[in-house]
């Protein structure tokens, strides 16, 4: 194509939040060339640059707002070296390590010695919950919320449901509060959830309907003891059900985990697509910014030693979750693993006993004595998966919780 630029880089990084960031600054202040990171919004930072309260950093900071600490990832990333661009979305695949980008300059396609995947992560919306009813005004998922609020101060409505009760929801009650919006309840599926003062909790409660035309005037609600009704609102706020953004990896080819539905990783965030890695909440959805950052950062290793021609390793043993666990990131060992596992289950879990097995020889457990709600992960001590067969068959991880 005539009007197509093509260039090489030696790392690009698809995505400018928090892990994409760190990767690209931990990668240029090691020397590893041209760094480049692609952003297909107008400002980089992800989703930090929209949450408004504090608590970000590692540790943990009360007074370290959101848009501050976008503002410092971002900074850190251009003193090291990187090159950052936004409003560039990365389209396709060209070959296993080249992208075919678009922006407002026109086409591109670029070819990179290591490409990382840092696309982050997504809320299903309302339709794919299979909420039925119109298509009202008023009904949105967190992330909208965030873009309505911030930067654009747009009106959100008088009085709101939450549909979730967990820390991504409580964030969204605060803001909605601040914005002058009165919450009328927080739903959830699950026996417990996260409360906030002020809000009234359902718990074992799901959505069934939603009501109005033009505007929405409230939702319908069952019980799991078989009660129902319908709680008016003129707005609807779905939270959390995070899912990797994998829409890029899917279209490379790369391997999907069916327990994340990201790329599936060895715990050097190596993809089974030589050249390719993956890091951050494009693997296991929403885990706290703190944690995406720091595998951005503990990714730049193995891309430094794969750009100085260190072999692609064979995938190894997979990593399986079985229910009520849901997720597991890593996916696969190639090596013993340095940094915690991360697990997730589908269900509320009280005292879990976590065990894990290899063709039937029990190679660790241990039991958390505490109530695990499925918007937590549990970190896994890693010293175990040293005693994994690397020829042998899959680990399996499963729960005894009484």
């Amino acid at each position: 194509m005539p009007d197509r630029t093509d260039r090489l880089v030696d790392v690009l990084v698809v995505g400018a939040g928090p892990a994409g960031l760190a990767l690209a600054a931990s990668a240029a202040r090691a020397g590893a060339g041209r760094v480049e990171v692609l952003e297909r919004d107008q400002q980089p930072g992800g989703v930090p640059r929209h949450c408004r309260h504090g608590g970000f950093g590692s540790p943990p900071l009360p007074w370290l707002h959101g848009p501050e600490y976008a503002r410092r990832a971002v900074a850190a990333a251009l003193d090291a070296g990187a090159a950052l661009r936004t409003g560039v979305t990365a389209t396709g695949w060209a070959g296993p390590l080249t992208l075919e980008t678009t922006s407002p300059a026109g086409l591109e396609r670029i070819t990179a010695r290591a490409v990382v995947l840092a696309t982050g992560a997504r809320e299903r919306p309302r339709s794919a919950r299979l909420v039925p009813g119109t298509r009202p005004a008023g009904v949105l998922t967190t992330g909208e919320l965030q873009q309505s609020l911030h930067p654009y101060a747009h009106p959100v409505g008088r009085l709101a449901v939450l549909v979730g009760a967990e820390p991504t929801a409580r964030h969204a009650a605060r803001a909605l509060r601040r914005a002058g919006t009165r919450v009328a309840a927080m739903l959830t599926e699950h026996p417990r959830g996260t409360a906030l003062a002020g809000v009234p909790l359902l718990t074992r409660t799901t959505v069934t309907a939603l009501h109005g035309r033009g505007r929405l005037t409230g939702v319908a609600v069952r019980h799991q003891d078989g009660r129902s009704g319908v709680i008016a609102c003129d707005t609807v706020v779905f939270t959390g059900d995070w899912i990797p953004d994998h829409e890029l990896a899917r279209r490379g080819g790369i391997t999907l985990d069916p327990g994340t539905r990201g790329p599936a990783v060895d715990p050097a965030f190596r993809t089974t697509t030589p050249g390719v890695f993956a890091i951050g909440n494009a693997l296991h959805g929403a885990e706290p910014t703190a944690t995406a950052a720091a595998e951005g950062a503990a990714a730049a290793p193995a891309v430094l030693a794969h750009l100085t021609g260190t072999p692609w390793p064979a995938p190894g043993p997979r990593l399986l979750a079985r229910p009520p666990l849901a997720r597991l990131t890593p996916n696969h060992l190639t090596g013993p693993a340095t940094r915690p596992l991360l697990l997730r289950a589908a269900r509320p879990l009280t005292a879990p006993l976590i065990r894990a097995h290899q063709d039937g020889q029990l190679l660790w457990h241990h039991r958390f004595p505490t109530h695990v709600p499925p918007s937590r992960s549990l970190r896994l001590p890693p010293g175990w998966t040293a005693r994994v067969d690397r020829e042998g068959g899959p680990v399996i991880l499963s729960v005894n919780a009484p």
